[in-house]
């Protein structure tokens, strides 16, 4: 008896199995399409533990390096304080220790581990951790809400200009990037002139009007978004370029590839082709840029916020730097580097799910 050789399985055995899926980089149709990457999430996760530890380590090492200390930037501005109130804010805020850097090191990290980070002399000896909470809503809400705009919008538009390459969406594409060039602070008084003080569709800055008490009703919220509409238009109008210019760049890339070419012969929907073949790969590098403008948005646009007086997180770490205020400092530094960890390890979670070669690679 002669032996039979074991047939491998064709697609003709699996119909829930698409031919253009397998080997391609837009999926992998396999059994273990659902597994979970855990060895390439582990791998990420001890990466960013060591990132976090070098961030937060630089941050107790740069303001001792600076010279000067928030006691006295406060004293050359309120010349009636006694030296003893003097010694005993010095005292109050670590600064006249006779511990060692190293015991200063340890110290700072038992208090980091206790949600301590000190007080601010700036505002009054408040804890950071309350002057920062208030502040992060009305930037995460404001630049964050128009970042998430203009990424949506630019990707999507990217992705169409992109699959009708040659069309007249094309002029969308040199306009976008026109705008982008423009100075944000230009872009902002010009916004403020033009829809403010000449058309008075908007108000020209603040976060909400004037004696107006802030809470959950009607009245103040739309107040907030009356205020909030002409920033976030121009941090969207902004930002719009870069998104749509990058996303339409990487269709162009994508729509060379074999597999797009062979989803198209079987007469496949343009649609289909379109957002789950070639848009799933071209958005991979949009997803990474995103992580990082997470950074942007915690931190906040100081020039937004100085051009249209608009409380945040840019502000507030604008007016820390120049009060010397390291606690603060200290405090809006940490809340911006935990975002962007946080943000970069999501983007790759998506991005090892949406691109098996990352996992596959790495592990």
């Amino acid at each position: 008896m002669t032996a039979v050789e074991p047939q491998m399985p064709t697609t003709d055995d699996r119909p829930d199995v698409d031919a253009v899926e397998i080997g391609t980089t837009a999926t992998k149709v396999v059994a273990g399409r659902s597994r979970i990457p855990w060895r390439f999430l582990g791998g990420r996760a001890a990466f960013y533990l060591f990132t976090l530890w070098a961030a937060l380590t630089i941050n107790f090492f740069l303001p001792r390096m600076m010279k000067g200390d928030a006691v006295s930037q406060y004293l050359s501005r309120n010349r009636n304080v006694s030296p003893e109130a003097a010694d005993a804010l010095r005292s109050l805020l670590g600064l006249d220790t006779d511990k060692t850097l190293f015991q200063q090191y340890l110290d700072y990290w038992g208090l980091l581990l206790q949600g301590d980070l000190g007080v601010s002399l700036l505002h009054g000896l408040r804890p950071v951790t309350e002057v920062v909470s208030q502040a992060l809503p009305w930037t995460v809400g404001l630049v964050g809400f128009a970042t998430i705009v203009s990424f949506a919008i630019g990707t999507i538009g990217g992705a169409v200009i992109g699959w009708r390459r040659g069309s007249r969406l094309e002029a969308f594409i040199p306009i976008t990037t026109f705008l982008s060039t423009i100075p944000y602070f230009w872009l902002g008084l010009l916004a403020i002139a033009v829809f403010s003080v000449n058309l008075g569709w908007f108000p020209i800055g603040k976060a909400y009007g004037v004696g107006m008490v802030p809470g959950w009703n009607l009245e103040f919220i739309g107040q907030v978004i009356l205020h909030g509409t002409l920033p976030a238009a121009t941090i969207v109008i902004a930002s719009l370029g870069g998104w749509m210019l990058g996303m339409r760049n990487m269709m162009l890339t994508v729509l060379d590839e074999d597999y797009i070419t062979v989803a198209q012969a079987k007469g496949m929907p343009n649609q289909r082709v379109l957002w789950r073949y070639a848009a799933r790969n071209a958005v991979l590098p949009q997803i990474q840029s995103f992580a990082l403008s997470i950074g942007f948005i915690v931190g906040g646009t100081i020039v937004m916020e100085m051009v249209f007086s608009y409380p945040g997180v840019g502000k507030l770490l604008l007016d820390a730097t120049n009060a010397k205020d390291y606690a603060l400092m200290q405090g809006v530094f940490l809340v911006i580097t935990l975002s962007v960890l946080i943000a970069n390890i999501l983007a790759d979670i998506a991005y090892a799910f949406l691109d098996p070669r990352t996992r596959q690679t790495e592990a």
